[in-house]
């Protein structure tokens, strides 16, 4: 893509005020001879005796420009700008402001500059150009911020999504946790509540019988131990008769 048509101009006026200042006049030799560095202390010395002037802050920015001190000669047009609008440069300072926000790529102040320039001298072929590159930039800065806050947007929708997932699976585990404490408290609850064996109580007549049936048992069992210990002694008594 083609750059700027770049038209610097420094005002050489013949006006008795401009004129009689030679700090600006040497200034404007020293810059057609590319001396930049001399004709900026030059033109700093003029607007210290006389901080209003126009032409001379405009000269100073063309100055700084070549310089690509872009900042700086941005500053120096502000300083001016509500009173180079009536000069009789006013398009050539509309041009002037409009290159420097180019390289500053401040796409809409170049944009509304060279229209100001525009309104001034219609015919000038390098300020259309040039605010058909602007606009063309300027169009492409705006869809590149749009792309880039839809991307952020997207970003940050997805993010919450992420969060939203989180928060979901935190409060599954939670509840999944709160369960398990419950099944574990019912448990112990259970296991509390089982039913202990209740002592029986007998009527007098069912004790009774019970304490018959233990004795009979008590003397089956003796008569069988008596019967053994009768036949082990008839069987001793056998061997020794033999």
């Amino acid at each position: 893509m083609r750059k700027f048509v770049c038209i610097i101009l420094v005002l050489s006026l013949s006006g008795a005020a401009f004129a009689q200042k030679a700090d600006f006049r040497k200034g404007n030799r020293q810059f057609r001879k590319a001396d930049y560095s001399e004709a900026d202390i030059s033109y700093r010395k003029g607007l210290l005796k006389d901080t209003a002037s126009v032409a001379g802050h405009y000269n100073l920015a063309n100055n700084l420009y070549r310089q690509e001190n872009f900042e700086e000669a941005a500053k120096q047009l502000e300083a001016v700008q509500l009173t180079a609008g009536d000069a009789p440069f006013a398009a050539d300072y509309y041009f002037n402001a409009g290159d420097v926000a180019g390289a500053k790529q401040d796409w809409q102040t170049a944009v509304n500059m060279f229209k100001e320039s525009l309104r001034r001298n219609p015919g000038d072929l390098a300020a259309k150009e040039n605010y058909i590159y602007a606009r063309n930039k300027l169009q492409e800065q705006q869809q590149q911020q749009q792309n880039q806050d839809n991307q952020d947007q997207n970003q940050d929708q997805n993010q919450d999504n992420q969060d939203n997932q989180d928060q979901q699976q935190q409060n599954q585990d939670q509840n999944q946790d709160q369960n398990q404490d419950q099944q574990q408290q019912d448990d112990q609850q259970q296991e509390g509540q089982q039913p202990q064996p209740q002592e029986v109580q007998l009527s007098p007549q069912q004790a009774q019988q019970l304490l018959q049936a233990i004795q009979d048992k008590e003397k089956q069992t003796q008569e069988k131990v008596d019967e053994k210990k009768a036949q082990a002694l008839k069987s001793r008594q056998k061997e020794k008769n033999w």
